[in-house]
């Protein structure tokens, strides 16, 4: 008997084994020297820099206390935006839009707005009933000053809504649907 042919797995292990070693030190070579060409893993402080890659902070100074806008387009130049007066409100009110202003019953009533300075704020919808302003169950959060949600009524005719943040009490303008 030749040697060799009473263990056959074990010789086809033995030559797996050596070729994966083979195959290994042949591609590990041939990613060093990939790695040297391509210039990779090189020390950086062998590399120079050019002065187009620093970074240049001046030295701090201390602003002029005055009325003066603290951003300026050009030496001796003004806004010429006007100065607010204190006549005018601040934009703090709810504005609220319909998706469609007629619908079916239960149909989804698409309701968005605007909340400038609400951002995280919580809106109730509320429908008119009658004279009264009652709480419909559905909320709205605002997120980037503006809010969006749906309701459903099966109240035949014209519906009024409207948002109300439940912090502050402020209420947006009234919106009408006409549920047919």
């Amino acid at each position: 008997m030749a040697q060799g042919e009473g263990r056959p797995v074990l010789t086809g292990i033995v030559a797996l084994v050596g070729v994966a070693v083979v195959v290994g030190l042949v591609l590990g070579g041939a990613a060093l020297a990939a790695t040297q060409v391509l210039g990779l893993g090189e020390d950086s402080a062998t590399t120079q820099t050019s002065s187009a890659e620093s970074l240049y902070l001046p030295t701090p100074s201390k602003t002029p206390d005055s009325n003066d806008p603290a951003i300026t387009f050009a030496p001796g130049e003004t806004s010429s935006a006007p100065a607010p007066t204190e006549s005018e409100e601040p934009e703090d009110e709810i504005t609220l839009s319909l998706g469609k202003s007629e619908v079916g019953p239960m149909e989804n009533i698409d309701l968005t707005g605007v909340y400038p300075d609400g951002e995280g704020a919580i809106l109730q919808v509320e429908r008119l009933a009658g004279e009264e302003w009652i709480e419909f169950p559905v909320t709205a959060s605002v997120s980037n000053e503006t809010f969006t949600t749906y309701v459903q009524t099966g109240q035949l005719g014209k519906n009024k809504f409207r948002m109300k943040d439940t912090d502050n009490g402020l209420v947006s303008n009234e919106v009408t649907v006409t549920v047919r």
